[in-house]
């Protein structure tokens, strides 16, 4: 049966319960910490370094600002996993007609996307910075992240916690010596923290901090880890996984803060001191910092860089597993879905190296954060909507004061990232071939702001179906009267291992003497493959004789039973066999693959159950 759990490699497996004081505060620590990563990835660093460099200290409080809106938007995404059981993905899915939830999931993915790109990117920076690894070599190495996230998922929660905590760590650390290395001046620091007027580039500038402060990717994200944690389901047990886990946002987003704002205090001590005020990328920032203080500062620099990118890919690639079960329900193998999230990310940096070359990632990054900042209405608006809906939250929607905080901090937020899009969409006007803007962007611009609108009113005007929100999977049906249900068609998959005698059995208890069995046993080699019925090999021979015993020996037993094979690809053949024959139930054994084995092998029962249309029996 498939699991229907946000997360499911993980839902509930650290357990709260048996812990006591401190340890029990620890069980919940770890989710917000995996969230914290994208605050820190490399579109903050870069409007934190211009912000710096170009005002000094001047734009700390707007630093500290963002990261009290983000509080309060992801303690509202933690609310809505704790009380609700679902992601925000889920619950959209549930609020919203199919119709929306198609665009929302297209939305969303590009956000991850989106994201992705500008880890790797700033990944591949941090390897050139401190190795220097060519770029495009830099960007081929991040699709081994995906190889990293499923060895972490196998290894639990708690080793996938642990790890992103150490990356963040680093980060942390890495600035942290910095700071004493350029010794900012502490009076200035403590001023910036003073609201001022701000208009110009500051304001431009500031704008880019909020916008890339709260992303979208991190409210889908965390409304699912939350729910990692096994909870008792009473009021008493709600209220302490929101108290703790509360705590774990405040700790996990100050220290983002603090990091955030030790790259401000770095760019205004080793640059705007300086008179150093036009630094506009990563790359020259590596570069001046090297120039002023030596080796120490920019290596520091560049490992704290791909801690941060190695960290946010990790994060990016759940969330696209989250969007995916969440809006659409599709569920494919964790690999596969982990590896194309991660290719469609890679692809338009390659793309972009090798077309316009290195300098061209810049303003790359700068557009993953131009398309970042659509989506990212589609995920507030609805967060808002779920937590201060009272008969969903019951006793846990939000109180009044909050609502007013979080509808402020969303237009806040969706205003100035519309401003943003509106002076990039100018930008790309001003060239001289700008038929595609009038073509494909602008009425793509004109479905968003419907679908935005629509997303924003919808839960306010629809009263109907709202039983069915509250239930993830529908009623449960009346079963009704039970009658014995007889096969007199049933096909039995052999592959002449010990497993046989089990699986036939099973078959001949299902139907017993009234009904026909079909032997079926698909010969796999090349030439079978190639020439299909016409192939007379020593395999298909021998196998043939096999299935000729099988049949003698469950007609002396009292069984009638007819010997079929089939060629080429065993999921293809067993499935045309069985569709037909007309069979009414088809018997497999498991082959017992695992991890590495399935992924080279295949699953042949996944396979056979999607091509069939009748109940399919697994024996292990």
């Amino acid at each position: 049966m498939a699991k229907t759990e946000s997360l499911s490699e993980v839902h509930q497996s650290v357990s709260t319960d048996k812990r006591k004081g401190w340890r029990r505060i620890l069980a919940f620590i770890g989710p917000a910490y995996l969230i914290s990563v994208g605050y820190m990835d490399p579109g903050n660093w870069a409007t934190d370094l211009a912000g710096g460099s170009k005002f000094g200290y001047q734009l700390i409080w707007v630093l500290l600002m963002s990261n009290l809106i983000a509080l309060l938007l992801q303690s509202l995404s933690a609310r809505l996993g704790i009380v609700r059981g679902l992601d925000l993905a889920q619950a959209s899915k549930h609020a919203y007609p199919r119709w929306a939830n198609i665009p929302l999931f297209g939305l969303a993915q590009t956000a991850i996307i989106a994201c992705d790109l500008a880890e790797i990117i700033g990944m591949a920076i941090g390897l050139q910075l401190l190795f220097g690894l060519p770029l495009i070599w830099g960007i081929s190495i991040t699709i081994f992240d995906t190889i990293l996230l499923l060895f972490l998922l196998n290894k639990g929660m708690r080793a996938m916690e642990g790890f992103i905590v150490s990356m963040v760590f680093i980060v942390g650390l890495s600035f942290l010596v910095e700071m004493f290395i350029v010794e900012p001046s502490l009076k200035e620091v403590v001023k910036g923290f003073e609201p001022s007027v701000l208009g110009g580039d500051a304001l431009y500038i500031a704008i880019g901090i909020i916008g890339a402060t709260v992303m979208p990717h991190n409210l889908y994200l965390h409304s699912s880890l939350v729910q990692t944690r096994k909870i008792e389901r009473t009021n008493k047990g709600i209220k302490e996984a929101l108290k703790f886990n509360l705590i774990d946002t405040t700790v996990a987003l100050n220290l983002a803060f603090f990091v955030n704002a030790a790259i401000l205090i770095l760019a205004a001590a080793a640059f705007y001191k300086n008179g150093l005020h036009e630094v506009a990328e990563i790359q020259d920032a590596h570069k001046l910092l090297s120039n002023i203080f030596g080796d120490v500062a920019p290596a520091l620099f560049a490992i704290a860089l791909i801690a941060a990118g190695q960290s946010s890919t990790v994060t990016g690639t759940l969330a696209g597993q989250i969007i995916m079960e969440g809006h659409i329900n599709l569920r494919i193998q964790p690999w596969l879905r982990r590896l194309i999230t991660r290719l469609l990310a890679i692809i338009p940096a390659f793309f972009t190296i090798l077309h316009y070359g290195d300098d061209a990632l810049g303003g790359l990054l700068v557009l993953s954060q131009v398309v970042l900042s659509l989506q990212l209405g589609f995920a507030v608006i609805p967060l808002i909507h779920f937590n201060s809906d009272k008969k969903l939250m019951k006793d846990f929607a939000i109180k009044t004061w909050v609502k007013v905080l979080a509808w402020a901090s969303a237009f806040t937020i969706v205003a100035l990232n519309v401003k943003l899009v509106i002076e990039e969409i100018s930008g790309w006007a001003k060239d001289a071939n700008t038929w595609w803007i009038y073509v494909i962007v602008f009425p793509a611009l004109i479905f968003i702001v419907f679908l935005l609108l629509y997303v924003f009113f919808h839960p306010m005007i629809e009263k109907k179906n709202r039983e069915r929100q509250m239930v993830p999977h529908g009623n449960a049906l009346d079963i009704g009267k039970i009658e014995k249900i007889s096969y007199s068609k049933i096909g039995i998959a052999v592959d002449f291992s010990k497993n046989d005698r089990n699986t036939i059995r099973h078959a001949l208890i299902q139907g017993g003497k009234d009904a026909h069995y079909f032997l079926i046993h698909v010969v796999e080699t090349a030439a079978a493959r190639y020439h299909g019925n016409d192939v007379m090999d020593h395999e298909t021979q021998s196998d043939r004789e096999n299935l000729e015993k099988y049949r003698t020996n469950l007609e002396d037993l009292g069984y009638d039973s007819t010997p079929f094979i089939g060629f080429g690809s065993t999921a293809k053949s067993i499935a045309e066999i069985s569709n037909k024959n007309n069979l009414e139930l088809l018997v497999m054994g498991a082959h017992g693959h695992k991890g590495l084995k399935d992924l080279i092998f295949g699953t042949t029962v996944d396979s056979v159950r999607h091509k069939v249309d009748i109940p399919v029996l697994i024996i292990r």
